[in-house]
């Protein structure tokens, strides 16, 4: 067993672990305790570490401890359409270029902002169990560029696992990159670090084959710690490029100033932010996270006056059953966007307003042409 396996076997599984750490009154740790029955807590304690436990509401503790609003109304289980967009049991292809693999449904933590926490913990049909059944549908699709091989966390899978993935997708010749979507690098850098080097040299091999791009979620800055940052200069010196997805979260990044130090602090890095997503209304996450559309656009420009051109590079989007619409601004008394990346052919690269309430979070309708 692998340091990091040994690790990962002391995370934090119930809040009842840290009850002590939480100081709450027995009805409040009451209420958590039902919560963790239907989305289940994972914490490495590294990550608990990062905390501030004297701050009720420390943005670290936001995205890992239970709230009790995660049991309130409203919200939906899937929110892009994963389920209709499912061609093999385990795989989806949404855009006509990528390929998704939801690779496992195992996290080394599980964020409680997460949009597929309907799976986390669970049995799933969306875990990819038919790799020759995947192999046959992306080589009778040449249109397929990538794959994209995610979760759960893609980098919870074994060494053995990893490497079966690579040299099944790196043999199709229409294949041309592949991607990791993981956030161990943030939440459990040791991974990376404590695998006694077997994850990087499978990823510089088959990096010789094609393209590897480590796609991560760094939300913060205060995530941005030495071991995080050292766990990066190892997939880099493996030759792989690292991407960030941020998600835009209530309480954690809503404000100008933290955006713009997690942004700069990336490309000092040598990470390319990539997305800044709308965090999406999913049952559990939707009335603890959401920030309103019209209040998020104005943090995005006010934290882009304070960021390097490079860091500035990223898009805000939503990832809608449609496609990923860009979120460009306001536009009078409505708002413009456009579509980055569109599900039908009828909305590729379209640009259109809509109005948008003070309020409105998401669009809920399942077509958005006006």
């Amino acid at each position: 067993m692998r340091k990091w396996q040994e690790r990962l076997g002391r995370c934090c599984l119930s809040v009842e672990d840290i009850r002590g750490r939480l100081g709450l009154p027995d009805d409040e740790m009451d209420q958590l305790l039902d919560i963790e029955k239907r989305y289940p807590v994972c914490v490495p304690e590294y990550y608990l570490d990062l905390i501030d436990w004297t701050d009720r509401n420390d943005p670290i503790r936001k995205m890992c401890i239970p709230d009790p609003r995660e049991f309130s109304e409203g919200g939906e289980k899937d929110t892009s359409g994963e389920a209709d967009n499912t061609v093999v049991q385990g795989m989806q292809h949404k855009y006509s270029q990528t390929a998704l693999i939801l690779s496992t449904n195992q996290c080394a933590m599980y964020c409680r902002h997460c949009f597929r926490k309907r799976l986390v913990g669970l049995s799933s049909e969306e875990i990819a169990e038919r790799l020759p059944d995947m192999a046959r549908y992306v080589s009778s699709h040449p249109e397929i560029s990538n794959v994209l091989i995610s979760g759960g966390d893609a980098f919870l899978n074994p060494d053995s696992v990893i490497r079966r993935y690579l040299e099944t997708f790196t043999a199709i010749p229409s294949i041309e990159f592949i991607r990791f979507g993981t956030r161990t690098p943030v939440t459990f850098p040791f991974r990376i670090t404590e695998d006694d080097g077997e994850l990087c040299a499978i990823l510089s091999e088959y990096g010789r084959k094609k393209h590897l791009i480590v796609v991560t979620q760094f939300n913060h800055p205060r995530e941005l710690t030495a071991e995080a940052l050292y766990a990066i200069s190892q997939l880099q010196e493996a030759d792989c490029t690292v991407r960030n997805q941020t998600v835009l979260l209530h309480g954690v990044n809503d404000s100008a100033e933290t955006l713009s130090a997690l942004m700069n602090g990336l490309v000092k890095a040598g990470i390319a932010p990539y997305y800044v997503f709308q965090c999406r209304p999913v049952e559990g996450v939707k009335n603890q996270f959401q920030v309103p559309l019209s209040r998020g656009v104005e943090i995005i420009d006010a934290a882009k006056a304070m960021m390097s051109g490079p860091a500035k590079a990223f898009r805000y989007a939503m990832s809608h059953p449609t496609g990923k619409i860009e979120i460009i601004g306001k536009y009078g008394d409505a708002m413009l966007f456009k579509y980055h990346q569109a599900k039908s052919e009828r909305d590729q690269a379209r640009i259109f307003t809509r109005p948008v309430s003070a309020s409105e979070c998401w669009f809920s309708d399942p077509d958005v042409i006006l």
